[in-house]
């Protein structure tokens, strides 16, 4: 159980008390980015406030203090996901900068005409640099497709797998369709034709803990925003083993080890992945996130989600004139749905009108709303802080909209 009520929780997250049009705000686009909590707000204005300054190279006590939080945050990331070693922890701008880094680096390594294995439900960043990096080195890019309940065909998914795929790339879930994929499988599968994978963990990181050195993974991609720390963060995880060997996709300072007119030669990990002047209070903001995640706890965390998404599930069957696009067995705590005889955008801005924020529109992923032949769904994601009450707040706005658009 958390340490906190859920009134205590919902009391750390101050933008739940703001009115929209009027109305108290019901937010239901966490998919998109998660609100934040004062303790994370706070931990990032008291670095700008008393701690900074450009980190490990200053010899003054200021750079110091900055280099310790800095490289604490690194640690302690590391350790709340699993990591064997804070080096495989490289720190980015989000999930979709992870993908690209790895498209990049791996991208020199790889020969003509290997191939590239990702599924239908892909996000377009676990999709587009794949193509563009297929195109740009020519390699083969397969897609595995899904099902009519949003999940992977994982016989299709086996038989893609052959001597010539070097990487397997899927999400750990579904952002449109909340679809919580079987990775342990997926990986195991990769790993028997010799396959590197990666997982995209924007949706997943929020919802489940995880143990990246037990999953067993090569490379995993978080988004800070997602897992209620700041915009513009986030990791990469990667095994030390394969990011060590793997070549840097961005030069400039802090990852070289020695420039010459001639020739430049590179850091270790991490730092050969991270040019430039990081962003430091991001990464300290998001290590302040994951103590607060810790702090409520994922047994309150996975059991509130769960009862609301179920809760959502009943309510919208009650409904009527729903039509659920997404129904995997397994699923992450957001549903995406139409309301017969209406269009998403519609919909979503007669909620909006009565303070409820979910999100419209094809969700970053063309490919799976081709598939079920739809522009787009309404979709609404749930975190640890939302209430059964909200989404009776939402249904009543679903009755009225209908109604008006009827």
């Amino acid at each position: 159980m958390s340490v906190k009520t859920l009134a205590e929780i919902r009391a750390d997250f101050p933008i739940l008390e703001r009115k929209v049009h009027g109305q108290d705000l019901v937010y239901f686009d966490n998919a998109a980015s998660a609100q934040k909590p004062r303790q994370v707000v706070d931990r990032i204005s008291h670095y700008y406030l008393h701690q900074h300054a450009n980190v490990h190279r200053g010899v003054h006590a200021l750079s110091q203090e900055a280099t310790d939080a800095f490289e604490a945050a690194r640690r302690r990331i590391a350790d709340f996901f699993g990591a064997a070693s804070d080096r495989e922890i490289i720190f980015t701008t989000g999930t979709t900068n992870g993908i690209n880094l790895i498209a990049s680096s791996l991208g020199k390594m790889l020969e003509k005409g290997s191939e590239i294995v990702i599924t239908q439900m892909e996000h377009h960043s676990n999709m587009v640099p794949w193509q563009m990096m297929c195109e740009d080195r020519g390699m083969v890019l397969r897609v595995v497709p899904i099902d009519e309940r949003g999940q992977i065909n994982m016989e299709a998914f086996q038989n893609t797998l052959n001597s010539k795929t070097r990487l397997v790339a899927v999400n750990h879930v579904s952002n449109s369709l909340g679809t919580i994929n079987p990775v342990e499988e997926i990986i195991r599968l990769a790993k028997g034709v010799g396959s590197l994978v990666l997982i995209d963990g924007a949706q997943s990181a929020p919802h489940m803990k995880l143990n990246l050195k037990e999953l067993g993974a090569d490379f995993y991609a978080v988004s800070g925003h997602k897992i209620f720390g700041p915009t513009g963060t986030g990791f990469l995880y990667g095994k030390e083993e394969v990011l060590g060997n793997m070549p840097p996709y961005m030069g400039g300072g802090e990852m070289i080890d020695r420039v010459t007119i001639e020739k430049s030669t590179y850091q270790g990990l991490p730092f050969r992945f991270e040019a430039g002047t990081p962003n430091m209070a991001g990464a300290i903001g998001m290590a302040s996130a994951v103590d607060y995640m810790e702090e409520v706890g994922f047994d309150f965390i996975q059991k509130q989600e769960e009862e609301l998404l179920q809760y959502a599930i009943k309510e919208l069957n009650n409904f009527g004139g729903i039509r659920f696009i997404g129904e995997a067995e397994k699923r992450a705590s957001l549903v995406s749905f139409l309301v017969e005889g209406t269009h998403p955008y519609d919909v979503g801005s007669l909620l909006d009108q009565q303070g409820i924020a979910v999100r419209t529109g094809h969700h970053c992923t063309e490919p799976v709303m081709d598939f079920f032949g739809i522009p787009g769904t309404l979709r609404a994601s749930f975190a640890f802080y939302n209430t059964t009450e909200e989404i009776d707040r939402m249904m009543v706005a679903l009755d009225r909209a209908r109604k008006m658009l009827s």
